[in-house]
């Protein structure tokens, strides 16, 4: 039996999980007639699932969209993007509008039965996230997407290391996606949208070469000195 010190056994060189940054890219055409495979599609959503969030509130809702008759409505509210349609699975990121007290005491009630510890011992817990939670509605929405942005990277990476192509979005309009998705007058609000599936022979930026600065250029190093 696992216990929670055990240390994972590495999957693959880092040189493989290189190759599948490398291989990724924002897909412009998809396949319409491949589907993501339901084992593969599982383990996609245990990671959205695992997605680490600031306090642990996640503060989100994962909208898993496959009705053809509902993404073929997409592309209109999407700049006439066709991935919408033409993907596997759409991977819509909805955040909550606003935070109160209610969730909160929700999460600190699921933390209290998971780890079999009693809800009065979060007290003090409980009071830094209900002093965060002072902040405007406003500052709270922000933080909210920007929680959603973490769960889009690990979304993309995951896909990346399992074969899946994707391509995040964020050229659509939130507003109508609600409106399409069911999610007006829902605590949810899309933020942003990723579609998954397998590219298309014919896309033609699939063999264009990554555009990134150099290394020297993007990362800082704070050394020992001698």
């Amino acid at each position: 039996m696992k216990t929670p010190n055990d240390i994972p056994t590495p999957q693959g060189s880092p040189s493989q999980w290189l190759d599948a940054l490398e291989w990724r890219y924002a897909v412009k055409r998809f396949d319409p007639q491949r589907s993501i495979d339901p084992e593969l599609w599982q383990a996609v959503e245990k990671s959205l699932i695992l997605t680490p969030s600031s306090f642990g509130l996640q503060p989100w809702q994962f909208l898993v969209v496959t009705d053809p008759a509902v993404k073929t409505q997409l592309p209109a509210i999407s700049w006439g993007q066709q991935q919408p349609s033409d993907c596997s699975h759409l991977v819509v990121i909805a955040t909550l509008r606003s935070i109160d007290t209610q969730y909160v005491d929700r999460f600190l009630h699921d933390t209290a039965n998971t780890r079999k510890i009693p809800f009065e011992s979060l007290a003090n817990y409980r009071k830094v996230i209900l002093g965060f939670l002072e902040n405007s509605q406003e500052r709270l929405a922000d933080w909210a997407t920007q929680q959603g942005y973490i769960a889009l990277g690990q979304l993309m990476a995951t896909a990346a290391h399992l074969g899946i192509d994707a391509c995040p979005m964020e050229g659509i309009s939130p507003a109508k996606y609600d409106q399409v998705l069911g999610l007006d007058g829902s605590p949810y609000a899309t933020r942003v949208a990723c579609a998954m599936g397998y590219r298309h022979p014919e896309d033609g930026y699939a063999s264009n070469a990554k555009v990134r600065f150099a290394t020297d250029d993007l990362i800082g190093r704070i050394d020992p000195r001698g």
